[in-house]
């Protein structure tokens, strides 16, 4: 595949990581108090984080994708779900950037369906046999439904209009009943091959974000398409979990004229009253910017997105309780292009913004007083690429980016999660209004698991500008730490410029764009989630437990106390 230039984004982050790298002495530390009440429970800590995604399926089939698959799923075994775009596009199954195909569907001579399962097949048993379970997505329109097939397969990269992609595969069906038999086909050849307790664990969804340039027709066509898809999902499988409408953005009147269909429209495919649904899906994306030779992320703009979203379920009774997966979860919104607001994607700054944005997604999920299924991240790997390409992604040649270790500092949280508070947390109301563009966002998330004799505590040190700042002098103060904790064992993990990444070792190397056996061995090892000095556990007279550690800005920290 053709390589592609390093944009200037990146370009300008790596100075500055070399910099720091060179020697440059941060300014003074600032204090910060956190404190845990352990003993004020706030209900399960959803494990959200574990959805993932990318527009690309057949990636996941070759030697780096299995291998990140493979890491994914020793997340959360049988957890974790995958979404991907094209599992219905005609092709050879050769992927390529915003590109991918399973030929799934073609007709013969006389207009008759043939299906073809085996690109399909070999997507999902990838997944499967290591721990990933599929968020399956009926899209796109293969060639010979397509209403106007031609031009089908895109040629596309990042310095292409990302208009250019949307061809023959966003059209509506020439007919209605071919669409539904290839969903229903679809399902019970899954069903039969996986077996239904299997398969009623999945998630199935109809295309993606129908709202925008992905859909060709009307927002009435698109509810028909909805409306005949999963009538054939749930044919062959009557209990199979079917949501949508996985809108860009919160969608507004799109999302609620879908809602009011579901509710009580009346069925396209069945002429019943409304259509199944048991999750709402709908997509929030950030809006980072590149200011006076910087990178400034723009969180305030995806929080701002899930808050209207969140609000829109919650109007209708039908919907208020059902599970939401915020279906594209992310930064921004494109993770094959680059440029120069991008830059973000290879350091600290993703890592440190997915702690905060989580965190956040939680206390909006409260706010409303919805079910919040799932975030899903919009984020895997792309095969023969170069290394740090700038895309936005898990892993780069088989080698973890730190954000890979934010969520393995998640994996390793469960239980109910526990009030917290920071001295310097920056406001729910005014994260969603300003995002974090004066003092830093320094807080934290955490969780007891009383069964197994455990406190988490993920702490970070986020800021919107990717410039260097003090580092913070955390005092972590923990009330209400049981009684039997007397001698308890702490370890501590971190994510920060010379811990969890091998982008770091990377650019020390001198940025080899092709490393050695040896390199790549120290890469890898780089990649995994690290291990630092636990921070003293010292006893108050009152009976509370502090710890004191410090926090440099954009990094990410995950303390495990045991007994």
């Amino acid at each position: 595949m053709k390589r592609l230039l390093l944009p200037v984004a990146l370009a300008s982050h790596v100075l500055f990581c070399r910099s720091l790298v060179a020697g440059d002495v941060a300014p003074a530390e600032f204090p910060v108090s956190i404190k845990v009440d352990v003993a004020r429970k706030l209900g399960e800590l959803k494990p959200i984080w574990r959805f993932f995604g990318a527009d690309e399926p057949n990636y996941a089939t070759m030697p780096d994708g299995k291998k990140l698959v493979g890491e994914l799923g020793e997340l959360r075994p049988r957890q974790v779900y995958f979404r991907a775009h094209n599992l219905l596009t005609s092709g050879d199954g050769k992927p390529a950037l915003k590109w991918g195909s399973t030929n799934i569907y073609t007709e013969d001579a006389n207009g008759n369906p043939v299906y073809d399962f085996t690109i399909v097949d070999e997507i999902f048993d990838t997944y499967l046999a290591r721990g990933v379970r599929p968020l399956v997505q009926l899209g796109f329109m293969p060639e010979a439904l397509s209403t106007n097939p031609q031009p089908y397969k895109h040629d596309w990269n990042p310095t292409r209009k990302y208009e250019e992609i949307m061809t023959g595969w966003t059209y509506p069906p020439k007919d209605y009943d071919k669409w539904r038999e290839l969903a229903y086909q679809w399902t019970k050849h899954c069903v039969e091959r996986y077996g239904k307790e299997e398969v009623e664990q999945w998630y199935w969804e109809v295309w993606n974000e129908p709202n925008g340039h992905y859909w060709r027709g009307s927002p009435a066509d698109f509810r028909k398409l909805h409306d005949y898809a999963i009538d054939g999902v749930r044919r062959a499988l009557p209990n199979a979990r079917v949501g949508g409408p996985h809108v860009a953005g919160a969608g507004g009147q799109y999302h609620r004229d879908f809602l009011e269909h579901c509710i009580r429209g009346v069925n396209h495919a069945n002429g019943g009253v409304g259509t199944p649904l048991d999750f709402v899906a709908f997509h929030a994306k950030g809006s980072p910017k590149y200011v006076d030779g910087r990178v400034r992320m723009g969180i305030s703009a995806q929080l701002r997105e899930i808050d209207k979203g969140f609000a829109i379920v919650a109007s209708y009774p039908e919907t208020k309780d059902k599970p939401i997966i915020i279906g594209e979860s992310d930064p921004e919104g494109c993770a094959a292009c680059q440029g120069p607001q991008l830059g973000y994607r290879n350091g600290t700054v993703y890592s440190s913004y997915t702690a905060a944005s989580f965190y956040r997604k939680h206390l909006l999920a409260e706010k409303h007083g919805v079910n919040l299924e799932g975030a899903l991240t919009w984020a895997f790997e792309f095969e023969d690429q170069p290394w740090f390409a700038g895309f936005r992604v898990l892993a780069t040649n088989g080698v973890n980016l730190p954000v890979m270790n934010v969520f393995r500092m998640f994996s390793r949280m469960g239980g109910e999660r526990l009030a917290t508070t920071s001295s310097r947390e920056v406001p729910l109301d005014e994260m969603l209004k300003d995002g974090v563009r004066g003092e830093p966002d320094v807080a934290a998330l955490a969780a007891l698991d009383a069964e197994a004799r455990r406190l988490t505590i993920m702490a970070w040190h986020y800021h919107d500008d990717d410039i260097a700042g003090p580092d913070a002098a955390v005092s972590l103060a923990l009330a209400g730490l049981p009684e039997a904790a007397k001698r308890p064992r702490v370890t501590r993990h971190l994510v920060d410029r010379t811990h969890s990444n091998a982008y770091t070792l990377w650019l020390e190397m001198g940025s080899p764009a092709e490393p050695t056996p040896a390199q790549y061995k120290k890469l890898e090892a780089a990649g995994r989630l690290a291990k630092t000095k636990a921070p003293k556990l010292e006893r108050g007279a009152d009976g509370e437990v502090s710890l004191n550690f410090v926090l440099p800005r954009q990094a990410v920290t995950l303390l495990t106390i045991e007994w």
